[in-house]
């Protein structure tokens, strides 16, 4: 089964993780659909719009995280990847020239479209699937769906570029805040705290309509919005993100993190060392 679907129409593309038996939990399959994706789409100058969605009850329920029960058995081996490991996701589409590792390079990659780029959110947002969601133009989310950062109950830290997506967005409070308790929050409070941009009953069909008013408009003017808006942006920090992927590759099979996973899979308090 192909776990992302790249399918294009009238000049709106849509990308859409297909894994719903796993609530589009990101594998190594759907890191590298995104990917080539993302690598297609930036060269295809009959795009004018960008959705991405997820097949199922969920937007993305974050990363995959079956290797954790391995882990337990094998030591951290079962999970960890050497940083050089990462390096291999260069080949397939670059980002701005920063060294980033995949997970950091399948969110931000979306944040050099030359298009606008919608995400479409229903149910769960988390974790990663959050993360996927910061490197869209606009989120477009459920009032029901279900978003939070929430490495933390894994025993880890966002190391998807999230570090410097969530404060840029909501400020560094409200950041912190969600990332040290792992609270997970409503497509409604979502919107008001300004970590989504629009409620809607049916997310996906709002997103395609949205896209198709935009491949509707001048593309030239558009590019110009996307570019100009986007220098505004604060630059992705090199250091930055590389202390993102030291931080996980420290956490990692650690003793606290594999009592996190320990408890989260047992329904109990951690106790940590």
């Amino acid at each position: 089964m192909v776990e992302v679907r790249l399918t294009i129409t009238d000049h709106v593309a849509e990308v859409r993780l297909n894994r719903p038996e796993r609530r589009n939990a990101v594998n190594d399959e759907i890191y590298t659909g995104l990917l080539q994706a993302a690598a297609s789409l930036r060269d295809d100058n009959d795009v004018r719009a960008i959705v991405l969605s997820g097949e199922g009850a969920a937007f993305c329920a974050g990363m995959d995280t079956s290797g954790f029960d391995r882990m337990r058995d094998e030591g951290r081996s079962a999970v960890w990847r050497p940083p050089d490991a990462d390096e291999a996701a260069a080949a397939v589409v670059d980002v701005d020239g920063l060294r980033l590792g995949r997970g950091q390079r399948a969110v931000l990659v979306w944040t050099t479209m030359p298009v606008p780029v919608i995400a479409a959110v229903h149910g769960a947002a988390v974790g990663l699937g959050l993360q996927l969601a910061l490197g869209a133009d606009i989120r477009i989310v459920a009032p029901d769906a279900t978003l939070g950062a929430y490495e933390i109950r894994w025993g880890l830290a966002p190391d998807s570029g999230g570090t410097q997506l969530l404060p840029a967005l909501i400020g560094l409070d409200r950041a912190m805040e969600l990332c040290v308790t792992g609270r997970r929050v409503s497509g409604e409070v979502a919107v008001a705290m300004g970590l989504a941009t629009s409620l809607a009953d049916d997310p996906r069909a709002a997103a395609l309509e949205l896209a198709r008013t935009i491949a509707g408009r001048s593309p030239e003017a558009v590019g110009s919005v996307v570019r100009l808006l986007r220098m505004g942006r604060p630059r992705f920090d090199q250091a930055a993100l590389i202390a993102e992927r030291d931080e996980m590759n420290r956490n990692i099979g650690s003793a606290s993190q594999r009592e996190a996973v320990a408890a989260a899979r047992d329904g109990r308090d951690p106790v940590f060392p």
